[in-house]
């Protein structure tokens, strides 16, 4: 993936220790803010990676040349999201408002609650924040072995997803169940559909940043449709040695995974995402 290619992002908030904060541009966090609770923004974190925390490396967590260019990819993937959802908005006359994507290292405080590395990267509507500790990708290839630089381009543009659905209202009806407190997890629930609509909308955006770019190369999609296929539930559940519980589902199978964000990249149409009305999904 050619990711040099692309505009670098000014709306990446480094918090991770030992880091100089860079500034944050996106929308401030009003202090004493009460907004939804974690448990209802944990349904936007993308990856539910078992009970166990990431482990980290503190010998090797701050190698500064690899974390630069870290750093520029990040801010790299989150800059095109930002272009090609600019574009794509003002095409229905609509202002594209860009998440800011705060770097943390181990646990963070966000409007919506506390949440630490083992929940995975997610997505805060309360102040329309992506959180992401970086070391998730480290734990992408060790212990699942999702590699390469799409798969991880592709779990920023999930999170970007959640951000676009919510402003588009694609996601109403998941959002109206969970603040009524209405069941959202399971096979084909609200939880899984908002889930597979972020996917589908992740592809979207790969389509146009491909046509505009034309930065990925062979094998790229493919290392997409790898982390996709890992972190389906019921591709998680086997890889612990759990039986295969669809009324547990939260964010689709492999296969549906798959589907949706090929769905989205093959046709680079945001009205391709309407899985609240699929069936079957």
């Amino acid at each position: 993936m050619l990711w040099n290619r692309a505009r670098r992002s000014d709306n990446v908030n480094d918090t991770r220790e030992g880091k100089d904060a860079r500034k944050q541009t996106g929308k401030t966090i009003a202090a004493g803010l009460a907004a939804v609770t974690l448990t209802g923004a944990a349904l936007y974190a993308s990856y539910d990676t078992g009970p166990k925390p990431i482990l980290m490396d503190d010998a090797s967590q701050y190698a500064s040349s690899a974390d630069a260019a870290q750093l520029g990819f990040i801010e790299s993937i989150l800059g095109d999201t930002e272009d090609t959802w600019t574009l794509l908005f003002a095409q229905t006359a609509r202002h594209y408002p860009s998440p800011t994507l705060t770097l943390f290292s181990d646990s963070v405080v966000s409007a919506c609650g506390a949440a630490d590395s083992s929940i995975g990267p997610f997505y805060c509507p309360a102040n329309q924040q992506i959180y992401l500790d970086p070391q998730f990708f480290e734990l992408m290839a060790e212990r699942f072995s999702a590699v390469g630089d799409f798969a991880q381009a592709y779990i920023i543009a999930h999170e970007v997803g959640h951000h676009v659905q919510v402003e588009l209202g694609m996601s109403a009806p998941f959002e109206t169940a969970l603040s009524a407190r209405q069941p959202v997890i399971g096979d084909s629930g609200l939880g899984v559909r908002s889930e597979l609509q972020a996917d589908c909308l992740a592809g979207v955006w790969a389509y146009h940043a491909q046509q505009r770019l034309a930065w990925l190369e062979p094998g790229d999609i493919e290392e997409a449709l790898n982390a996709a296929t890992v972190f389906g539930d019921d591709h998680l559940q086997r890889a612990q040695n759990r039986a295969v519980r669809p009324e547990t589902f939260s964010h689709g199978t492999s296969q549906q995974r798959t589907q949706w964000f090929t769905a989205g990249f093959d046709s680079g149409r945001i009205d391709a995402c309407d899985t609240f009305n699929a069936a079957p999904l």
